[in-house]
């Protein structure tokens, strides 16, 4: 039976995923048509909801020429009895349903979104991403980003970290002038944070252990499948460290933990895009940077030595090193040189023109950086004026070491990277809802 327009239902709602533990019982199941196939004298409904999908078995004259009245995406409720169906969605079916429309007929989507493969172009999808990530397969890499924030929010709450949430307007750019936006801010000029940097670090003369997920902006001409102008970044920050191995240690628990989660979670959504999770070993693998310097000028057609950063191309080999030597997807490259790192940046006090920072690369990607900072007011200032910056657009900033400071250090994770490389995505793209890039600012 096919029941007219309707806006509500006082019927408890079940989701598609509790049919087959529901046989022989009366529900409502309420989701959007996924498709419909019409056979001669039988028409089968397949509904879409947040949990998966779910069948309804129409018969009669009336009842099936009612139901080409839903075109596909149209949002129903359904009414009927659960049957076992070994054929159907989970193994069970609705029968004798009631059909009721909860919307008005949806417009064709601009594909179909019940195939198992999504048969649209990149920019297609981008452009229709409000009704394009509705595909399971599209949608699927999001939920795998959110079971990763999850992951790192109870894996620092467990470690006695705070979230804090931060100004995303500020004053002065976070590391250089060149790479942020400015923006009118009631007839001053302001910018676009970069990151949380200054204020995580701030808060650790609060809190001792803080972290932030949220948004950051990056104005670099990148038009690269693996660069974003607007991305979610992971922050941590620790206080009382001795050096940055303190916090690659943290960043290890976090790795382990956003891996649990995942695995935890989201184990639909890896197994639909068959997305290999990681071991995170116990100790990840290093390389201090000029070591891994020598073994690319050994085992490759380059010699980088003398370059003050890693081309992705060396990335991607030194990850391939690290898997095939040491067993791990995960590598750290650490002592990276001051030249290449921001003014806040601790040096090596064995080795002062190299860092105690690192990067963490990750199936050939960079995917984190972090390191320990400075912490003594005296510091700073040596360190801005060696880079001839001069101090005072940091005065805020600066200011908070006057008062006491411990060591310390921290993190930042792009969330959409860790996803793309879960899934093994060819564009960072699809790991983002609404990507903003050099050419994009709409959806």
């Amino acid at each position: 039976m096919i029941s007219s327009y309707s806006t509500a239902s006082s019927t408890r709602r079940v989701l598609a995923a509790e049919l087959p533990g529901l046989i022989g019982r009366e529900v409502t199941v309420q989701g959007w048509l996924h498709r419909r196939r019409t056979l001669k004298s039988v028409v089968f409904l397949v509904l879409r909801d947040r949990s998966g999908l779910a069948q309804a078995v129409l018969t009669g004259p009336e009842a099936t020429a009612a139901a080409t009245r839903h075109p596909e995406e149209t949002v129903l409720q359904v009414t009927g009895t659960v049957t076992a169906a070994s054929q159907a969605p989970g193994g069970a079916e609705l029968t004798s349903p009631r059909v009721t429309a909860l919307s008005g007929p949806a417009d064709p989507p601009p594909f179909d979104l019940y195939r198992p493969t999504v048969p649209a172009s990149l920019p297609t999808i981008l452009d229709h991403a409000p009704v394009a990530l509705r595909h399971p397969a599209l949608r699927a890499p999001h939920v795998i980003s959110a079971a990763s924030v999850a992951g790192f929010r109870e894996t620092l709450d467990g470690l006695g970290f705070t979230e804090i949430h931060t100004p995303k307007v500020v004053a002065s750019a976070t590391e250089s002038g060149a790479n942020v936006f400015a923006i009118d801010w009631f007839g001053t000029r302001a910018y676009l944070a970069q990151s949380p940097q200054f204020f995580k670090q701030t808060m650790v003369g609060v809190f001792e252990r803080v972290y932030e997920v949220g948004p950051v902006f990056r104005a670099e001409p990148h038009d690269t499948a693996r660069h974003l102008a607007q991305y979610t970044s992971l922050d941590a920050e620790l206080g009382f460290v001795a050096d940055h191995r303190d916090v690659m240690a943290v960043l290890r628990e976090v790795l382990a933990g956003m891996t649990r989660t995942v695995r935890r979670r989201a184990a639909g959504a890896c197994a639909l895009l068959g997305a290999e999770l990681p071991a995170v070993p116990e100790h990840i693998p290093e390389i201090h940077f000029t070591d891994a310097q020598e073994l690319l000028a050994t085992h490759t057609e380059e010699d980088p030595r003398g370059e003050p950063d890693l081309a992705p191309a060396h990335e991607r080999w030194l990850s391939e090193w690290a898997l095939r030597e040491h067993g791990s997807e995960f590598l750290f490259v650490t002592g990276y040189p001051m030249a290449k790192r921001p003014f806040y940046t601790h040096p090596d006090p064995a080795r002062p023109g190299y860092s105690n920072s690192f990067d963490l690369l990750f199936r050939g990607i960079e995917l984190v950086t972090g390191g320990q900072r400075l912490h003594h007011h005296e510091d700073y200032l040596t360190a801005l004026t060696t880079r001839g910056e001069p101090p005072t657009p940091y005065a805020g900033y600066l200011s908070t070491f006057r008062h006491g400071m411990p060591p310390h250090g921290g993190f930042a994770l792009g969330l959409e990277r860790w996803t793309a490389r879960l899934t093994e995505a060819t564009n960072i793209r699809t790991a983002t809802l609404f990507p903003r890039d050099l050419h994009r600012l709409t959806p």
